[in-house]
């Protein structure tokens, strides 16, 4: 975004620059244009009218009046030309829709293309150009026009990229489209407009119109093929995203696919993905240009902010300007947003989400841009639902369908991975198992019934996860014995939290309400547990032998000696 200043000192060089550059062409360049106003006229006419057919390319408009003006250079005089272009450059801007926001653009073109003008003439000059003898069609005055039209090309190149680095803070390309696209134009224009120039030089007026209309549908041609080019380019990147989408299996790599794929293909400053869940709309991903802000909320109702109604209502939302969208009122909205696109994200028949993307500009997006969301959101809904999908199953195939911890499976990977990681890494890092079995569970299952165990065991679940938190990894190991990984434990650290766990559980009763014994409500139920240790790589080369040393502690070390204790394998391999 341009600082206040910048547009500032922009409209002061203006006020300088621009009439002493008008000044100094009038009074000290050649100037030709007495009884010739109608012709400059007409010139002007088929500049403006060219000026209104640009190719918008990296925000920068690109327009075809170069084979023009050169005509109007080398007849009139670098005067005319300079006020000519200047009107161009009006042209193109009110058709670009520039706005009072960015009204710096007018006086920062018109200097721009200025001195452009004023060097292409000093070449002209500097390599024996005279516009009273050019009609001679010399060697030499070829080669000066021929000079000139390279140089404005050049310079124009040169002002282009400056103003992108130094005022706008882009990153530059060299060889980008819009080169490419100025190649390919000023190849096919210059030599027309020095054709235009030979042509009225003979025949006077007549010749503006055999060539001037043909200029016009040149520009129109290329405005077409380029419009044509951007609609496959888009076409092409779009089915790419979908190929991408589509080969995510987790909704996270889904969700940053997504945002990172539209953030580089449109304009955008804000984006949002939202998923329905619980009656309202959930915040999945969140996307700031500029990183200067991060949402302030986590869910939307129904008919708040944009994405509210596109739920609400089913239908997209598509405002150019923020007086299009005055009568959303709503604080989630980024008080300088302009543009909006909102499309709701379905599977099926239902809406299971939607996206929303904002700019800060107006007219930033168009009826291409609409269409091209509405398929991106067509594979974000499939993407989703596989991605759904994926993860369910995988969670069932990694999870214990009683207590939702992990199970013994997915252990048994996790350690495997763990260990591999720390050898391909020569790492000495310590990490600790421990295998936690409850005393006596049979004699509960008899006493209380198998429901009332299956409360036990998901209190307990329930417990070890509140307790261990992000310091471990929990799984049941099987029947009534569960298995807590540790990293970054040694022995001293996973003893004392066996100890915790221990007693924890040891001194807080169960309550189980779907027990077998007649006549009473809610009972408590005390149990303890047994617990071994075993550390890696201390005790152990290999994750089945850390797994096996634990249960060798948890049974000989703690078992066999009175139950309700923790026994580390370091205790076996003394005794």
């Amino acid at each position: 975004m341009v600082s206040k200043g910048k547009m500032k000192l922009t409209w002061i060089l203006w006020f300088i620059l621009w009439p002493a550059i008008l000044w100094l062409s009038y009074n000290y360049y050649y100037v030709s244009m007495e009884d010739q106003i109608i012709d400059i006229l007409l010139f002007a006419l088929f500049m403006c009218i060219v000026a209104w057919f640009p190719l918008t390319i990296n925000d920068n408009p690109v327009f075809f009046v170069n084979g023009i003006s050169i005509a109007v250079f080398l007849t009139f005089g670098l005067f005319v030309e300079i006020i000519l272009t200047q009107i161009a450059i009006v042209t193109v801007l009110a058709k670009t829709r520039v706005g009072k926001k960015d009204n710096y653009r007018y006086p920062l073109n018109m200097i721009m293309f200025s001195l452009v003008s004023v060097i292409g003439a000093g070449v002209f000059v500097q390599l024996g150009g005279n516009h009273q003898t050019i009609f001679t069609q010399s060697e030499e005055q070829v080669w000066a026009i021929f000079g000139y039209a390279i140089t404005i090309f050049i310079a124009n190149q040169f002002f282009n990229k400056l103003i992108d680095k130094a005022f706008y803070k882009r990153k530059v390309k060299i060889f980008d489209e819009g080169l490419r696209w100025e190649v390919i134009s000023s190849l096919l224009i210059i030599p027309v407009g020095f054709v235009l120039f030979v042509l009225y030089s003979e025949i006077g007026r007549a010749g503006i119109f055999y060539l001037g209309i043909p200029f016009v549908f040149i520009s129109v041609i290329l405005m077409l093929l380029y419009s044509y080019k951007e609609i496959n380019r888009y076409l092409e990147k779009t089915g790419e995203i979908g190929h991408q989408l589509t080969n995510r299996m987790e909704l996270s790599s889904v969700y940053n696919v997504f945002i990172n794929e539209i953030s580089d293909l449109l304009p955008i400053d804000y984006a949002y993905i939202y998923i329905v869940e619980d009656n309202k709309l959930k915040l999945e991903q969140f996307y700031d240009l500029e990183n200067n802000t991060e949402a302030s909320f986590s869910s939307l109702k129904r008919n708040e902010a944009f994405s509210g109604k596109v739920w609400a209502t089913g239908k997209s939302l598509l405002y150019k300007r923020a007086s299009d969208w005055a009568t959303v009122k709503s604080r989630k909205i980024p008080s300088d947003t302009e543009s909006v696109l909102s499309q709701a994200v379905e599977y099926g028949e239902d809406i299971i989400g939607v996206v929303t993307i904002e700019s800060k500009q107006k007219k930033a997006f168009e009826k291409l841009h609409f269409q091209i969301m509405d398929i991106l959101t067509n594979y974000l809904g499939v993407a989703l639902e596989n991605a759904k999908n994926y993860e369910l199953t995988k969670s069932q195939s990694e999870r214990d369908g009683l207590t939702q911890l992990y199970n013994f499976r997915y252990m048994e990977n996790l350690l495997e991975d763990y260990c591999d990681n720390l050898i391909e890494n020569n790492s000495n890092e310590n990490f600790s198992l421990l295998l936690l079995d409850i005393d006596h569970f049979k004699k509960v299952n008899d006493i209380y019934g198998h429901e009332a165990g299956n409360e036990i065991l998901c209190q307990i679940a329930e417990s070890l996860k509140s307790f261990i938190g992000e310091r471990g990894v929990i799984a049941r190991y099987g029947g009534e014995e569960f298995i807590v990984f540790l990293p970054y434990s040694g022995l001293s650290e996973s003893t004392q939290i066996a100890e915790n766990i221990r007693s924890l559980i040891a001194d807080s009763p169960f309550t189980v309400h779907k027990h077998i014994i007649n006549n009473t409500g809610p009972l408590n139920v005390s149990i303890t547990t047994s617990i071994g240790i075993s550390v890696f790589p201390i005790h152990c080369e290999t994750p089945s032998e850390l797994i096996r040393h634990a249960d060798r502690a948890m049974y000989i070390g703690a078992k066999r000696k009175g139950r309700n204790r923790v026994a580390a394998y370091e205790d076996l391999k003394s005794s």
